[in-house]
């Protein structure tokens, strides 16, 4: 197999001058390395659609683009075998692009690995908090490791350079005040950095949970090493910093359940009748779609000289939804109000003081 090789190499140099045999070549081993990924990853791409899980051509496509600068490199390698000029060339950039090969590969396994884990992780079901849960570990979990997976990378393509690597011997050897000047400016990272994991860990929120922070309502839509993305009601984007999570207040109003209970005040007047206002509640509320079946409660829970508040509590099984349904019940309280009872609506009386004596004797003296 080698005496072919080289009697093809040996024969491609005598009708190019030298550079250009050596890239004519590579060129040659380039395109067939492609020919044959393409090849195969056609056979593997006919073989995955004829399967029912989606994680098998998910994977497929994670792996395409790095198994080919990976079989191209391979091509290069066995080239160089063959050529000793060329060798020489290859193991100049060989320590910058091994390491780049295999940790692109890696990095690619494990995001299809956890794409594939997440496609069993629906949250678009009612109760979703186990997915969600499952989904922000995974989040979480594959930021870290594909922050260590590149940091192993880059020292390892950095130590195929001769004069970096003796540096890095000699930091090493006097570590005292380098390794405290270091590790003070790698604070703020290394702070980011564990309170990521400690997110995953304790799990303070997860993906689609509903949270108040900030004085904002919003979701949490993405959630990095470093810092929170929370969508707004209005599509804003509130960024915040992973730490303020673990060391602020906050409102979390999906951490056990979704399902919550909200409340419409009337301001009526002292003398309403409240027991027809009460059953057209509950006839209006067992009406409607949003409202989940669990609470419904009419009651007067303040009283003034001049106004009454009569909360009408209720219950969704998420925020949007009771937002929903206290805006209906809401408008139709105050029509039904407006057409049956207009009478009920609070209002502000002034009474004119009563006449003193004197006034009143001044006036019936005047009259006479």
């Amino acid at each position: 197999m080698t005496q072919p090789i080289e009697n093809i190499v040996d024969q491609g140099a005598g009708l190019l001058p030298y550079p250009w045999s050596l890239l004519a070549v590579a060129v040659l081993a380039t395109l067939l390395a492609l020919a044959v990924h393409q090849l195969v990853f056609r056979v593997l791409s006919r073989i995955a659609r004829r399967t029912d899980s989606p994680s098998d051509t998910l994977l497929i496509r994670k792996l395409a683009s790095p198994t080919r600068v990976a079989v191209i490199a391979l091509a290069l390698v066995l080239t160089a075998r063959e050529i000793p000029a060329f060798e020489t060339v290859w193991q100049k950039v060989a320590g910058f692009v091994m390491p780049a090969l295999v940790g692109w590969i890696a990095i690619a396994i494990l995001h299809a690995l956890v794409e594939t884990m997440k496609l069993r992780a629906d949250i678009t079901v009612a109760d979703n908090l186990s997915a969600r849960r499952r989904r922000t570990r995974l989040t979480m979990l594959n930021r870290i490791a594909t922050f260590i997976i590149i940091f192993v990378t880059v020292g390892l393509a950095l130590l195929s350079i001769p004069g970096i690597r003796d540096i890095g011997l000699t930091l090493v050897a006097s570590a005292g005040l380098a390794g405290l000047a270091v590790g003070a400016a790698a604070q703020p990272a290394l702070k980011s950095l564990i309170a990521g994991v400690q997110m995953a860990l304790t799990e303070p929120i997860n993906i689609d949970d509903v949270v108040i922070i900030e004085g904002e309502w919003g979701r949490i839509e993405d959630i990095r090493t470093t810092y929170v993305v929370v969508r707004i009601w209005d599509d804003r984007r509130l960024i915040v910093p992973t730490t303020q999570f673990l060391e602020s207040a906050f409102q979390n109003w999906t951490k056990k359940t979704a399902e919550l209970l909200g409340s419409v005040e009337l301001y009526l007047d002292p003398a309403t009748r409240i027991g027809p206002i009460r059953a057209e509640f509950e006839r209006r509320i067992a009406q409607n779609e949003r409202w989940d079946g669990r609470v419904q409660v009419a009651q007067v829970t303040e009283t003034s000289r001049d106004a009454i508040v009569l909360r009408l509590l209720m219950s969704a099984k998420d925020s949007p939804t009771l937002f929903d349904l206290r805006c209906d019940i809401r408008e139709a309280m105050l029509e039904w109000l407006a057409d049956n009872q207009p009478a009920a609506f609070a209002r502000l009386r002034v009474v004119s003081p009563e006449p003193e004596e004197s006034d009143v004797r001044a006036r019936i003296d005047a009259q006479v």
